[in-house]
């Protein structure tokens, strides 16, 4: 029998050890992260629900499908599966100090991207009574919006009915934006006579369109809101037993119900403003959000451009209680 060169030998050995060390080494750090101090693995501010935004059916089947396990991602909003070790570790599981490390946890998790940091809402007048924007409402929009303007921890107010008249001409001329910001984005909500809260956001500011022609892209997307109890919380029971004021905003917590109505690709009727009025998403004679000048009288219908439900609760036809409208850049 021949035999085999030293040098082959030396070589297939030299690889193996090599993979045997490289192998090692990633579960190794994997260990550490999962079992340091450090959250790696934390859990996102509020996202949304997917079927509250019309895609409920996308969304269980991305989930249920069970035939090809590994070659789907899991949702954003995912951690990194850890639990106590109780039997025998299945196929793709490592343990170190009582712990397993799912196969399903994969590099992005792990080195996931650090929480947002909190919004601040600049602009309101110490005498404006009416706000309508709240932290917790500026946070759910803040979760679709495009991953460059999430990064924005400061949102401006371009315009407020009650701060700056009733004027859809100062509309359009506070939201021109400054020359220095970069792709600026803008929210637009609107209060109806029932108390509802509810809106577009706008890939580009408001302005009447040339030509009579949409404009926007399919970031743009249509909201509704409704707060649904306000309960308090500790801060509230430990004023309360101080003796002191309870019954304030400060001290209470907000539940709000918050569905998002996203670009269907059926059409690109996005924006359409006009000096008469002011529109977000159209198609089949249909506006999905549409005000006046005066702002007095507006129009929700379901329009093809989002899917959308009326937004108000009165019906395809409100009457307008307030106006405003957000910028979000680094300027």
């Amino acid at each position: 029998m021949a035999s085999v060169p030293q040098s082959a030998i030396t070589r297939e050995q030299h690889t193996t050890s090599l993979a045997d060390t490289i192998r090692n080494t990633i579960r190794r750090l994997s260990f550490d992260l999962t079992s340091s101090g450090h959250n790696y693995n934390h859990t996102p501010h509020h996202h949304h629900d997917f079927h509250d935004l019309g895609s409920e059916d996308l969304y269980e089947n991305a989930i249920d499908d069970d035939n090809e396990p590994q070659s789907r991602s899991l949702p954003h909003s995912a951690t990194v599966p850890l639990a106590p070790v109780t039997g025998k570790l299945s196929e793709g599981t490592a343990s170190k100090n009582g712990l397993y490390l799912s196969h399903a946890a994969t590099t992005s998790q792990l080195f996931s991207a650090p929480p947002l940091t909190p919004l601040s809402l600049v602009g309101y007048g110490e005498r404006t009574k009416d706000r309508l924007l709240s932290p917790p409402l500026a946070e759910e929009i803040r979760h679709l919006l495009p991953p460059r303007l999430q990064l924005y921890d400061t949102w401006r107010l371009c315009y407020s009915l009650e701060q700056h008249g009733v004027s859809l001409t100062t509309l359009y001329s506070l939201s021109l934006p400054p020359r220095t910001a970069s792709r600026p984005g803008y929210v637009l909500i609107v209060e109806d006579k029932l108390g509802g809260i509810f809106g577009a956001y706008l890939n580009e500011y408001p302005r009447p369109s040339k030509n009579g022609r949409y404009y926007g892209n399919g970031e743009c997307f249509l909201w509704k809101s409704r707060i649904i109890n306000r309960t308090p919380d500790a801060s509230t029971t430990s004023l309360a037993l101080a003796g002191g004021d309870s019954d304030t905003a400060s001290t209470r917590s907000v539940n709000i119900q918050f569905r998002a109505f996203p670009y269907t690709g059926i059409n690109d009727y996005m924006i359409l403003c006009e000096p008469g009025f002011l529109s977000v998403g159209g198609g089949d004679g249909k506006y999905g959000l549409y005000l006046d000048d005066r702002f007095e009288k507006g129009i929700s219908n379901s329009c093809p451009a989002f899917g959308n439900e009326p937004l108000s609760e009165s019906g395809t036809k409100f009457e307008i209680v307030g106006v405003e409208v957000w910028r979000i850049s680094s300027v």
